[in-house]
């Protein structure tokens, strides 16, 4: 059962919308009202990424008048497989830059607003406070709770999606829709972000970037179903993708018995750190950075050092860019204990991963084994930006 509409209709169309958006015009459920709703709209987009990208330009496309875009990222090479607003001349730009000059260049009528920043406890109710609807097209827990928790106080409808690998969910969450409809946010069915290092990141564990383009067309979609008030949107219902077998299979939500009401604003980071992350109070476990790795092994390789250099990463990701002198020895093998069984105790053992989360992780499993343990910072990026920048990043 559709929701009534989100945005009153805006002023008439003019010739050249009438031209632009005919197709629309065209579909009952849409006609020259649910254009003109669609113009009047304000959209906020957290995230111009792979999901950002495709509900960005669609959204531009279909004649939303107002795109706001945040994000405080540059362009990066590994980003352009899937973040399809960005283009190889956008590298090293901030991506609401790039993202606003392609959205302009689709559909000149709309207007942009660029916030450059990162969302947090204090500024996120100011920004998404002059928008009708949330898109969520981030990567990472702390700002998944932040936005949800900001649309429940605001009262504002979230469009929400996610991917990873060939996988994809989306959902619209909703805490106070209109009456008669049932309420439903992000923490009811997700209400504690998950224990670090039991989710991959995208970019430990990869995606398809055509997934992108599947879950944020069904996130454009919501977001016009929302705005014209037709078709019955995903509130209390989640979309899961497996595009492998080219299946999608649809999970009922419902709000969670007992959920603690959101009350006020909170960084999540504390909650959503890497494993081994610890506040200036404790002592940090011992670490070194590239360039003092860099000249352990000189010293290694004249047998006036001794030391086991180990790479927890998995196979695919040593097969894009490895150390030097690593062997490897994957965080699932500390987590199940098999590790111990290739590692003297006796030795000194250095544990490397793509950043630090990873290798952070298998540092304090060794610890508590009684074994050396020291963690690289900055892990194997660390090494090409500092030792060896011929090297691919990914």
């Amino acid at each position: 059962m559709a929701l009534p509409p989100l945005v009153e209709p805006g002023p008439p169309l003019n010739p050249e919308e009438v031209t632009r958006f005919s197709r629309h015009v065209l579909v009952p459920t849409i006609g020259t009202e649910g254009q003109r709703r669609l113009r009047a709209a304000r959209v906020l987009v957290v995230g111009a990424g792979g999901l950002g990208s495709p509900v960005l330009l669609y959204l531009a496309a279909a004649g939303v008048g107002t795109l706001g875009i945040v994000d405080d990222d540059l362009v990066d090479t590994s980003n352009l497989q899937r973040q399809i607003v960005h283009g190889s001349a956008d590298l090293g730009r901030p991506k609401t830059t790039s993202a606003a000059e392609s959205v302009r260049g689709i559909q000149p009528l709309v207007t942009v607003i660029e916030h450059r920043e990162r969302l947090t406890a204090a500024n996120a109710l100011d920004v998404i406070a002059g928008y009708d609807l949330v898109i969520d097209g981030t990567d990472n827990f702390p700002t998944r709770y932040l936005v949800n928790d900001a649309c429940v106080l605001a009262g504002k409808p979230l469009v929400w999606g996610s991917i990873l690998r060939w996988d994809g969910q989306v959902s619209v969450f909703w805490a106070d829709p209109p009456a008669g409809y049932q309420g439903v946010h992000y923490r009811d069915v997700f209400p504690e972000p998950p224990a670090p290092g039991t989710v991959p990141s995208c970019a430990e564990a990869g995606v398809f970037g055509v997934v992108c383009g599947s879950i944020g067309s069904a996130m454009a979609t919501e977001a016009v179903k929302l705005i014209c008030g037709v078709g019955e949107p995903l509130l209390g219902r989640m979309l899961v993708l497996d595009a492998l077998t080219a299946r999608w299979r649809e999970i009922p939500l419902r709000p969670a018995p007992g959920r603690l009401p959101v009350t006020a604003l909170t960084d999540e980071a504390v909650a959503c750190a890497v494993p081994g992350e610890v506040s200036s109070a404790t002592s940090p476990p011992e670490a070194i950075d590239a360039v003092t790795l860099a000249r352990r092994l000189a010293a290694r390789e004249r047998g006036e050092d001794d030391f086991d250099l180990v790479d927890v990463r998995k196979p695919a990701e040593r097969e894009l860019v490895t150390i030097p002198g690593a062997r490897s020895i994957p965080l699932a093998a500390f987590l199940d204990g098999t590790a111990f069984d290739r590692l003297d105790p006796e030795r000194t053992v250095v544990l490397h991963c793509k950043l630090g989360g990873r290798s952070a992780q298998a540092q304090a499993i060794a610890l508590d084994r009684g074994y050396r343990a020291v963690q690289l910072t900055g892990g194997v990026l660390g090494w090409v930006d500092q030792i060896d920048p011929s090297l691919p990043r990914y």
